[in-house]
């Protein structure tokens, strides 16, 4: 199960800072269930085994920084312990499906309404196919206004919506996307000419500064919502990989909302 996950996300393509693989669980333990999500907490793993998931496959790494303890006193700790008691793993596959081809932008441009073939907004030296981002271009020229609403419909709703930094009536047609925060790519999305960037995390200061040097249209989606649509792809390939081969798993996508901000209030 390991070698199929690796196969279309290798570990070598992810940052030096990241963390992915195999967090707990046997290698050589049988799998039959398998959810995927973007997040693993609390709420992710009452889904998975109220389902009985055998394996639970996230997008974020459930310690990115490191740890010296798993004890049970801490959220993470007790986490582990529960998975590990109900014989469920955890694998997370990171920046390694930031990057891959196909990987988590890919999806995204997807479910936005970009068509392919998409060209990653940031390749990575040693194979131009690979890399962060993805560009691509709409089916026909829309108004930035309608662009942004095809794209709310296709991201799963979250309670902050889309945020759009632009004039709303502009023409727009070709299109970057980077799951995730994106603030690193700004310059680069600049650089590549696109009408608009899509992404999520985006700070005040840059994204001003930004606006002010008259790029691209920003538009700044949820963290979550960005990275979900990768969920389905991933599980379908995994589990059409695995069939070729004569192996036969149930493979799903996590139904639960697991993005920080559940509300917002304006002042009335």
């Amino acid at each position: 199960m390991i070698d199929a996950l690796e196969e279309s996300y290798d570990p070598k393509w992810a940052e030096s800072w990241d963390a992915v693989g195999l967090v707990c669980g046997d290698p050589g333990q049988p799998v039959r269930k398998i959810l995927f999500a973007v997040d693993p907490v609390a709420a992710v793993a009452d889904e998975a085994l109220d389902w009985g998931a055998d394996l639970i496959v996230t997008h974020h790494p459930l310690y990115l920084r490191g740890t010296t303890s798993v004890a049970a006193t801490t959220p993470k700790g007790r986490l582990v312990h529960r998975l590990i008691r109900a014989g469920c793993a955890l694998y997370t596959a990171h920046t390694n499906a930031d990057v891959a081809d196909p990987g988590v932008s890919d999806a995204l441009a997807r479910a936005v309404g970009l068509y392919p073939p998409y060209r990653p907004l940031s390749p990575m030296a040693h194979d131009p196919r690979l890399g962060l981002g993805r560009v691509g271009v709409l089916p026909v020229s829309m108004t930035l206004a309608k662009f942004a609403a095809l794209a709310a419909q296709g991201l799963p709703r979250t309670a902050a919506g889309l945020r759009v930094a632009g004039d709303l009536d502009r023409l727009v047609k070709v299109v970057a996307v980077s799951g995730g925060a994106g603030d690193s790519l700004l310059g680069t999305a600049r650089a590549a000419g696109v009408d608009v960037f899509l992404t999520a995390d985006l700070r005040h200061h840059p994204a001003s500064e930004y606006a002010e040097a008259e790029g691209p249209a920003l538009i700044d989606a949820a963290h979550w919502a960005t990275e979900w649509p990768w969920l389905a792809e991933a599980a379908e390939r995994l589990a059409s990989g695995l069939a070729a081969k004569g192996i036969s798993v149930e493979a799903r996508v996590s139904d639960t909302v697991t993005d920080a901000w559940t509300t917002t209030a304006q002042r009335g």
